[in-house]
């Protein structure tokens, strides 16, 4: 092996300037034997390059070539088969899997340790093996030296770069000591043993000058050893005087270890005298609380607005004097305590002067405002609580003070405004609504006609229901139906427009009023107070509710400060709730009254409500104020609801008289009338969409009773109720443009067509009774079958039967007969809706029709005969003129 590896370097490699480090011989797994060698190899030159290099011998001679190199960056794995057993078999992993069986295991072993210490040596990447023990990895080169032979041993160590290789080349001064040596003996070549028994000899004679050389020195040795002697003395007494030296030094170590010592004291003294210091003028410089503010606090002027400031400043003072965050410890010293205690007791003082004071602030606020009442007690206002708010406000910062040191007398004065002011505001609402409702009625007199006795201006007495409407002739017939309305129960035409004008400005200015005041006074409890209106705050620890006056608190064991139920915001709704408890009861009695007025006024307080509410919710949707409103809006839509039920009631209870002509119902001219004051309150208003649905109910109802009372009427045709009063109804709905009735209208104009038609063809049967019943009879021949020429050969139908009842209706016979009918509808129809020249018009052109239809009979039925009727078109064009000029 050792002779193929020299071959291989000299060969295959030198020329390439590679160095052989290691070789194995090798053939393909599972293949026919056909060995060839794989080597380790390095480049001689920077940077240095690793390959694994395939030789094989070639089949030609004993030469060797090379066929394939690997670069060993490119080697991924290599796989000894098993880590336990000794097999000559593994794989290196290039880009393909190679599978190789060596010669040996232990070749195997000394090739796989070298590409392992190359791998170490010179990649990056780390090559993975697998099924080689770690333990083998570091033995393989041992097992190499034991079982290879010394140059093959040489060779494998070799994968360092140092190492020397027995075949390594000599260098150019190796080479000409070499050529010296061997030019003294010619011989060397030509006998080489001669050559070397030269140099043996040499040798030999080198080493014998040797010994003598150092048996001549011995002499020189003896005085070296006497020197050594003497030094070795010399060494002993300086030792010596170290010890003694030594220990002189071991006593100033001490002493200078107890200086040490001594400053170390010293110094931990100063540091803690700095930190004493430290603490002590922290402790002065937080917890001292200057002169001026606990006279402030104790006898500080709370009347003044100088007085206030110096006591909110010495209250902010002792709160942060109070409130200092004290370091460990602190709250052991005497010192604290005392001043803790001290601070406590200064705060209960102030705070309790603080709340006596507020609590006579609002009882002389409840006084003076009292005295003011007298001054508004004739005009629709109310008093103006601004400068009493400007005057409480200068405290708000010492109700924040309040509510974060002593919770307890925070919601004591919380308590107690809210007892005063619900009491003035209680009274002032009152009144205020007693003068609304005086100048609703106009007097108290008057008042009393609706059920308004004394000052209470509360409603007594019930309304009474509609029962029963007389439909009159049409010159009397709103007059005689008013008398039979109830009083408490009003309807919408007995009242004039300026009336439910005035309501509606008192209603108006009665809510412009209650709003400006509801904000004011929420605005200032907010501030005052120190209460968020638009972010809720919450405690961390809920354990226990109390209620105040229906006001709920919740407090908390764990803090100091009770926190409310949900949040400040609720809290400022039950406040305001509390103090304003009176207006929802009133604006109940007001719309109360304005329904007992008049059930319309129902719609002026729906829209004004309406307007309000949304402006309210707008600011805050769950204010007081917009919550309330909101609660009264709802007894207004009831109302209104009411109102229209009514309407609805009344419609289904009218009854009509037998002895007179109906004319218009008065449920539709009432209809009439409540539409166009609705279109007016509802224009551009905000709860349009309940009008249009009160209009649905509305309109069917009155559809409904339209036909109830035509099919019930003996007096008057059913035609001319349908056509007169659907005709009022088109007319109405089409002057108003109402467009969610757009296909009532449709259907009312209908509705008055039809029965125009049907009034007409029922009417004109009458005048030439005769002549009709011969052509029916006609007909009914032509439809049975027969011919329409063979009808003059029937015995009842022939032409002297035709010429007999020509003969009965003269032209003046017709004239008279149209007199009779003009006369006759004259009589139907009424004059409040003038239709009496569009029926004869329509009754002109249905009798002309007819005309035309018997005139077409006769010249089909009985050709030839010469039979004409008695008057031509235009003479009923002229007597229908002449009748009309007539009347």
């Amino acid at each position: 092996m050792t002779a193929i590896k020299h071959a291989l370097q000299r060969d295959i490699f030198t020329p390439n300037d590679e160095r052989l480090l290691s070789i194995v011989n090798v053939c393909k797994a599972g293949k026919k034997k056909r060995n060839c060698f794989l080597c380790a190899t390095v480049t001689t030159e920077r940077p240095v390059q690793v390959n694994v290099v395939k030789v094989k011998k070639s089949d030609k001679g004993d030469f060797y070539k090379r066929q394939t190199a690997w670069a060993l960056r490119d080697l991924a794995v290599v796989d000894a088969k098993d880590a336990v057993k000794e097999s000559p078999e593994f794989d290196l992993h290039f880009d393909k899997v190679y599978k190789w069986v060596a010669s040996s295991t232990v070749e195997k072993n000394t090739f796989i340790s070298c590409i392992w210490k190359l791998n170490q040596r010179y990649l990056r990447k780390k090559i993975d093996f697998i099924n080689v023990s770690s333990q083998l990895l570091e033995e393989l080169p041992k097992v190499a030296e034991e079982s290879v032979p010394s140059g093959e041993n040489q060779s494998v160590a070799g994968g360092d770069e140092e190492a020397v290789d027995e075949y390594q080349e000599l260098n150019a001064r190796e080479e000409q000591d070499i050529e010296i040596m061997m030019e003294g003996c010619e011989y060397a070549i030509a006998n080489a043993e001669a050559f070397a028994e030269k140099l043996s000899r040499e040798l030999q004679v080198l080493d014998g000058a040797n010994i003598q050389s150092i048996m001549a020195s011995e002499k020189q040795v003896n005085i070296l050893m006497k020197l050594l002697d003497e030094a070795l003395k010399e060494v002993d007494q300086i030792e010596l005087k170290l010890s003694s030296y030594e220990e002189m030094l071991q006593s100033v170590k001490e002493q200078m270890d107890q200086i040490s010592e001594s400053n170390h004291l010293i110094h931990l003294s100063n540091t803690n005298n700095v930190k004493l210091l430290s603490e002590i003028e922290f402790l002065v410089n937080h917890m001292d609380l200057a002169k001026g503010h606990i006279k402030a606090l104790q006898e500080g002027d709370l009347t003044s607005s100088r007085g206030i400031e110096a006591c909110t400043n010495a209250a902010d003072a002792l709160l942060q004097c109070m409130n200092v965050a004290l370091r460990p410890g602190h709250d052991m010293l005497h010192a604290v305590k005392q001043q803790q205690q001290r601070f406590s007791d200064l705060r209960e003082q102030f705070a309790r002067r603080l709340a006596s004071h507020l609590n006579s602030v609002f009882v002389q606020q409840g006084h003076d405002q009292s005295s003011t009442l007298a001054q508004h007690s004739a005009e629709l206002t109310l008093p103006n609580h601004h400068p009493f708010h400007r005057d409480l406000l200068r405290y708000a910062k010492l109700m924040e003070w309040l509510k974060n040191t002593d919770y307890g007398k925070y919601e004591g004065l919380t308590k107690n405004y809210m007892d005063y002011l619900s009491r003035l505001y209680e009274r002032e609402i009152k009144d205020f609504f007693e003068v609304a409702k005086i100048k609703m009625t106009g007097t108290t007199r008057e008042g009393k006609k609706f059920g308004l006795h004394g000052s209470s201006g509360k409603l007594t007495g019930s309304t009474s229901s509609l029962n029963k409407l007389s439909v009159q002739s049409s010159g009397n017939r709103r007059s005689q139906s008013s008398s039979l309305l109830d009083m408490g129960n009003m309807s919408a035409s007995d009242l004039d427009v300026a009336d439910r004008t005035k309501f509606d400005k008192i209603f108006e200015q009665v809510l412009s009023e209650l709003e400006p005041l509801c904000l004011a006074e929420q605005d200032f409890i907010s501030k005052f107070f120190k209460l968020q209106q638009h972010q809720s705050t919450s405690g961390t620890t809920m354990n226990e509710v109390e209620e105040m006056d229906g006001v709920a608190f919740s407090r908390s064991h764990t803090s100091g400060v009770p926190q409310t139920v949900s949040s400040e915001k609720d809290m400022i709704r039950q406040m305001m709730t509390k103090i304003f408890r009176c207006i929802e009861p009133e604006l109940n009695n007001l719309i109360a009254l304005g329904d007992k007025i008049d059930s319309f006024n129902s719609l002026y307080m729906l829209v004004k409500m309406s307007h309000h509410v949304w402006t309210a919710q707008n600011v805050d949707p769950a204010s007081f104020l917009s919550t309330t409103l909101g609660n009264v809006l709802v007894t207004v839509k009831r109302n209104f609801d009411k109102c229209i039920s009514n309407q609805m009631k009344q419609m289904d209870e009218v009854k009509i008289s037998k002895k007179s002509k109906v004319g218009i119902l008065p449920f539709v001219a009432e209809f009439e009338e409540f539409a166009a004051l609705a279109e007016s309150i509802f224009k551009n208003a905000e709860r349009r969409g309940d009008l249009d649905k009160a209009y649905i109910k509305l309109i069917r109802a009155v559809f409904d009773s339209v036909e109830k009372v035509a099919n019930e009427s003996q007096k008057t045709p059913r035609d001319v109720v349908m056509m007169e009063n659907f005709h009022h109804i088109f007319a109405t709905l089409s002057r108003l443009k109402i467009s969610c009735l757009e296909a009532e209208k449709k259907e009312a104009k209908q509705k008055y067509t039809d029965h125009l038609q049907s009034y007409v063809i029922y009417s004109l049967g009458q005048p030439l009774e005769k002549l009709n019943h011969f052509f029916e009879g006609v007909e009914a021949r032509v439809a049975q079958g027969i011919r329409e020429e063979e009808v003059s050969y029937q015995l009842a139908f022939n032409k002297q039967e035709l010429r007999k009842v020509i003969k009965e209706y003269p032209g003046k016979e017709v004239k008279k007969g149209l007199d009779n009918l003009y006369k006759k509808v004259d009589k139907h129809l009424c004059e409040e809706e003038n239709l009496l020249q569009v029926v004869w018009h329509s009754m002109q052109d249905e009798f002309i029709r007819q005309y035309k239809h018997f005139e077409g009979l006769i010249a089909r039925c009985y050709p030839g005969s010469g039979i004409t009727m008695e008057f031509t078109i235009q003479d009923i064009l002229d007597y229908c003129s002449s009748i009309a000029q007539s009347h």
